[in-house]
């Protein structure tokens, strides 16, 4: 054992007695944590390119902004990134894939007509990686969405192909959790929407509602699939109405008793999603987080260990929903070195969660009760002392990972060495 590893042991052991004075057992924490797995988004190691090669704008409300050289061209570059970041991640984790990251063998293939064999590289790779996947219908970057709009777009011909995509889909997501022993969440997002006011309100989401009642006609095993579906305030070219805003998509999960996500860009900035957690779980069996970073638009930004991100996690915790609460990642930054933001994000994600598996829950629980607000901020204040960052350090070394920034030195060869190489 080198001199590092002893002084990180050393420190640990040290912050293991001063979390066991307010009753946390920071062993128990750890193996929580180890637990948890975060879905790592395959379009920030892309820019949402997919490959596709259709030559389209991402539109529908998204934009990617930057020029970082490295971006993956292919699938095996895109895997090849993944692998890199996920080695410098501790924990076992999964990937979230969009449909327009088809493996067609050249041929064009048109998305309703996709099938569970076109994502048969995807599932082979997390296969021998030991991980599940989950994945999402791409409702977006296509002709028939040049509009903007897709299962409310007023051409039934239209409609009906967008459809059909997302039956096709849900039998893929099925596919994957059937092969990989994990259930796979396959969430739905449209960019459906108006940029100016509309006369007409009712007739979209009346229309989205009929769709999605199609869409999910089909019984799917919940062992091997959960269907989600994703709102929206307002997004670039949809800035005054969304057809699936939270209130549609909340009543329309609860009816049907499916997966509501919640976005933590999709919501006016002066909202936050850890607010809400607790109130859907009391009314939803699960939810996924698409967890992001929105500055002062819904803008993608990578996560940082901010307010709200250990807000989100401390509601996670506090209110028992670890096993409730389907965590993913949902940004893409082309300013940045690509594979260092998906370890950023991911690490930042996994530390707030670590910050709330080792507060005192019980102890601040038992002082709210009691009305002892006093002693409730008190310890809250102090906590914020504690030596959080020996155990984080120690999880670290304990999963096989790069210890504080050293992790960057690898990125940094990786770029060197590889994505340098790709012009």
């Amino acid at each position: 054992m080198s001199n590092a590893h002893r002084q990180i042991e050393h420190a640990y052991r040290i912050a293991q007695e001063r979390y066991a004075a307010v009753g946390v057992d920071l062993d128990r924490a750890l193996e929580r944590l180890a637990g948890i797995a975060v879905s790592l988004h395959c379009w920030q190691g892309d820019d949402v390119a997919g490959f596709e090669n259709l030559g389209e704008a991402i539109g529908g409300g998204l934009a990617v902004t930057g020029n970082y050289p490295g971006r993956a061209r292919t699938p095996e570059e895109l895997r090849g990134d993944l692998e890199k970041a996920l080695s410098l991640i501790p924990g076992t984790h999964r990937l979230n894939l969009h449909a327009s990251y088809a493996e067609t063998g050249g041929h064009r293939v048109e998305r309703n007509a996709l099938r569970p064999e076109h994502f048969r590289g995807w599932i082979d790779w997390a296969k021998a990686k030991g991980i599940g996947m989950d994945f999402n219908p791409t409702f977006f970057a296509h002709p028939k969405a040049a509009d903007g709009l897709t299962l409310t777009h007023p051409d039934r011909g239209i409609r009906a192909f967008w459809i059909d995509h997302g039956i096709a889909c849900r039998e893929i997501g099925a596919a994957i959790g059937r092969e990989l022993g994990s259930a796979c969440i396959t969430n739905v997002w449209i960019p459906d929407g108006s940029k100016d006011t509309p006369i007409d309100r009712k007739g979209p989401r009346e229309l989205l509602a009929r769709a999605l009642d199609l869409v999910f006609a089909e019984p799917i095993d919940q062992r091997h699939s959960r269907d989600a579906v994703e709102c929206k305030l307002f997004g670039l070219g949809s800035e005054a109405y969304v057809v699936g805003s939270h209130e549609f998509y909340l009543g329309y999960a609860i009816k049907n008793e499916m997966v509501l996500c919640l976005d933590a860009g999709h919501f006016h900035p002066t909202e936050v999603i850890s607010d809400k957690i607790s109130s859907v779980l009391t009314w939803l069996d699960e939810v996924l987080l698409h967890v992001s970073r929105g500055v002062r638009w819904d803008s993608d930004h990578v996560v940082t260990l901010g307010e709200e991100l250990v807000a989100i996690a401390q509601e996670v915790v506090r209110g028992d929903y670890l096993d409730r609460v389907h965590i993913g990642l949902d940004y893409f930054d082309a300013s940045i070195n690509r594979v260092a933001a998906w370890v950023i994000g991911t690490r930042n994600m996994l530390r707030a969660l670590l910050l709330a598996l080792v507060e005192p829950t019980p102890l601040l629980r038992d002082q709210e009760a009691a009305g002892d607000r006093t002693g409730r901020l008190a310890l809250l204040e102090e906590l914020k002392g504690f030596p959080f960052g020996a155990v984080w350090d120690y999880y670290c070394l304990t999963k096989g990972v790069p210890v504080g920034p050293a992790w960057l030195e690898e990125v940094r060869a990786y770029e060197r060495d590889v994505l340098a190489r790709r012009v």
